[in-house]
């Protein structure tokens, strides 16, 4: 290889390394950043001191609002320190993100069948529920309504929240379930009922 070609080979390591990096929610040890752009492992560490260099301001440009850290044997992108808080003001001030269609499912059965306990919108919707349940109570779109005295079990339903989050008065307003549904005339796998 020519220096002008070894040079745009650490050029596209570093390109993509960083558009690798703009994703990652957890570090990454360097033989997994080396597998996922393809490179070997020490063009890879070359490439994250270029980055760490530049992002850094000790190549010319200017200091980043972010940085390239190694933590736990492992590299990612974090907010420099000096930003933490102005980060965290802008993070608290924006509108929650929006729902996973687990939880929206998870909503759609406790606002159509509350008060209905964790136990019975697990066995409607055939999957395990607990962690959804525990995001829709901490936004505040359902709440403990009551807990069976014979069972102990909560009984969970929906909030004001919720109301003015879909843009209606009562959960009268909701849509009726039923026209949505199949009737199962055509019976499983197309055959017919008779």
């Amino acid at each position: 290889m020519t220096d002008d070609t070894t040079s745009e080979f650490a050029s596209d390591i570093t390109r993509r390394l960083e558009a690798i990096m703009m994703i990652l929610d957890e570090p990454h040890s360097l033989v997994s950043l080396a597998a996922a752009v393809g490179a070997p492992v020490p063009a890879v560490r070359q490439a994250i001191e270029t980055l760490v260099a530049d992002y850094d301001g000790l190549t010319g440009g200017p200091k980043r609002g972010f940085e390239l850290r190694e933590v736990g044997g492992g590299w990612r992108l974090y907010v420099r320190e000096e930003f933490d808080d102005l980060v965290s003001d802008f993070v608290g001030t924006q509108a929650p993100s929006r729902l996973s269609q687990a939880a929206l499912e998870t909503l759609a059965v406790i606002a159509y069948k509350q008060p209905v306990t964790r136990g019975q919108v697990a066995a409607i919707r055939a999957v395990n529920v607990d962690s959804v349940v525990r995001t829709l109570l901490s936004r505040g779109l359902i709440t403990e309504v009551f807990t069976d005295p014979d069972t102990g079990a909560i009984h969970y339903g929906t909030t004001d929240a919720l109301l003015v989050n879909l843009g209606i008065n009562s959960l009268d307003e909701l849509p009726h379930i039923s026209p949505l549904l199949d009737d199962g005339a055509d019976g499983f796998a197309g055959e017919s009922i008779r």
